[in-house]
């Protein structure tokens, strides 16, 4: 297992989806065209003051500018706890921001600048990271270390897609993607770019070492937009993230467990747990059911299943088909919101 740390810097210690666009000539071209909308966040955390003069405690890191009201998508990890936050462009400009919404589950916040009338600001457009290909080129754009002068641009290529990766606080980020592009303290919430300047990915972590010890080199991870772009929606409309729950707890089936209860393996999700008054148990899901079809979707991993249900709403119906005791059934379920995480 990779031991990961986020790529926010602190400010008491040392620095430690939109169609495809025609690709720019080079990684120049898109610094050039991206590197205006991606912003420097400063955030307190304690007010200022107190004995000895103390100096307030916060931190910083970055954003990319997705609308031209002043939508700024970030990381939670950059804005949590924060009193006051600031925003400053690389061409100086300097704002208050505040806090539209964050969601600790995925690592990602919205904030919001002013622009006076008649402003303009930059704009940055999501693109689409489920049509990232292994080996494509991406640009990383983010105030690395918190240095003076700017955004720094770092480049490289998809490493590698849909990784599972835990975050210091203990949360999972599920499919994330992988790039050897630098990310650094003060990279946090700034955006992966591809070769057309669009986001396919919000900066959060560079691996550290691995279970082994060994030094991690050129790993690093950024959320991915088929996962941020309906959390920011739900951020910017309702200041929270409104997610669908089944009320199930399940792992992958495997050989072994297959043995150990004594059924032919197949692949799926075993039920291990559900959850009394949940959707799941009001449509007459059981332990020991093997999730094999959520929707029109394959479940073939316990992810699979735990993606299918984000990627639903609150009050949809769907179909999921279960084997038990052999023989395969389709249960209709209406899905419920899941309490909200703090």
């Amino acid at each position: 297992m990779l031991m990961v740390g986020s790529a926010c810097s602190s400010a008491q210690a040392a620095p430690v989806a939109a169609p495809a666009q025609q690709a720019f000539g080079s990684v120049a071209d898109v610094a050039e065209r991206s590197r205006p909308a991606v912003a420097f966040i400063s955030v307190r955390t304690s007010p200022a003051g107190g004995a000895f003069g103390v100096q307030p405690a916060g931190g910083v890191g970055s954003g990319a500018i997705i609308d031209a009201s002043g939508f700024i998508v970030t990381n939670n990890h950059v804005v949590e706890g924060g009193q006051q936050i600031s925003v400053v462009l690389p061409d100086g400009r300097t704002y208050d921001a505040k806090l539209i919404g964050r969601d600790p589950s995925s690592d990602l916040a919205v904030i919001k600048i002013e622009p006076p009338q008649g402003e303009q600001l930059p704009v940055l457009k999501f693109g689409d990271s489920s049509r990232l290909r292994v080996g494509e080129w991406v640009v990383a754009i983010g105030n690395a270390l918190g240095l003076a002068g700017g955004p720094t641009v770092t480049s490289g290529v998809v490493s590698a897609l849909g990784r599972d990766v835990p975050e210091p606080n203990g949360a999972v980020l599920e499919n994330v993607v992988q790039t050897d592009a630098a990310i650094n303290p003060g990279n946090s919430g700034g955006p992966l770019l591809n070769m057309a300047g669009e986001i396919i990915g919000i900066n959060t972590l560079g691996a550290g070492t691995a279970a082994s010890g060994y030094q991690a080199q050129g790993i690093n991870f950024a959320i991915s937009t088929t996962t941020a772009v309906p959390i920011v929606d739900d951020l910017i409309r309702n200041g929270r993230v409104v997610r669908a729950f089944l009320g199930v707890a399940s792992t992958t089936m495997t050989s072994a467990i297959a043995a150990q209860i004594g059924i032919p393996h197949r692949p799926g999700v075993i039920i291990t747990n559900v959850g009394p008054r949940t959707p799941a148990a009001q449509a007459g899901v059981q332990q020991g059911d093997i999730v094999v079809r959520f929707g029109d979707q394959a479940v073939e991993r316990d992810a699979h299943l735990r993606q299918g249900i984000l990627s639903r709403k609150p009050g949809d119906d769907v179909t999921i088909r279960v084997v038990r005791q052999g023989q395969e059934r389709d249960l209709r379920v209406k899905l419920g919101e899941r309490p909200p995480t703090t």
